[in-house]
This record gives C-alpha cells, sequence and structure tokens, in this order.
C-alpha cells in the first residue's frame, strides 16, 4: 500500500474558492484504479493534513498523473497553497483493532 501525507496552508483568501476544487478532487480520487481511501484534517493552526491511500504505486502514479489532478495541482500551488510538504510513503507494517 502507498500512503501520501499531504500537509498543506491555506492563503488567507483562497478558502472560498478552494472548497469546489478540493470537492473534485475528492470526486476524482474515489473514482481511480487502485483507490482505497482518503481523509481530510484540519489542525486548529490551520494546517490541512490528506492522508490518501492507493493499493500500490501504479495506481498512486495513475492519480497523480491524471490530467484534472494535474491542473488541480498547478491551480493550488499558484492560487490555493502558501506552503505545503507532500510525503509518499510505502507501508511497511501495518496491525489493526477493530471495534468488537
Amino acid at each position: 500500500m502507498i500512503v501520501t501525507v499531504f500537509r498543506s496552508r491555506l492563503k488567507p483568501e483562497a478558502h472560498e474558492d478552494y472548497g469546489p476544487m478540493a470537492a473534485r478532487m475528492s470526486e476524482l480520487a474515489r473514482g481511480m484504479p487502485g483507490y482505497i481511501s482518503h481523509k481530510v484534517f484540519t489542525a486548529e493552526d490551520g494546517e490541512r493534513v490528506t492522508i490518501v491511500e492507493f493499493e500500490d504505486m501504479e495506481s498512486h502514479r495513475g492519480w497523480g498523473q491524471h490530467p484534472e489532478h494535474r491542473a488541480g495541482q498547478i491551480q493550488g500551488r499558484r492560487d490555493f497553497y502558501s506552503e505545503y510538504k507532500l510525503q509518499v510513503c510505502e507501508v511497511v507494517r501495518e496491525s489493526r483493532k477493530s471495534a468488537e
């Protein structure tokens, strides 16, 4: 499994316009082959963290290279993000406990 951690901060003037683009990117990701899940968290200080899971590197690359996602990345860098950090990680070990 490939896990992407995307940490970002929005420009103050970008909050209103960011929502529709983010919703479209979420919709698009859900339809990609190999997609498992994604969640977005926002900290009290405004930092946003998105965690995305794909089955393998090939499906992760497919998402990264999707034309509409590429356009969203360009728009994000230009219009929305004051800063960001992207980490792509391969899961080495996983354990879990489910609710009973």
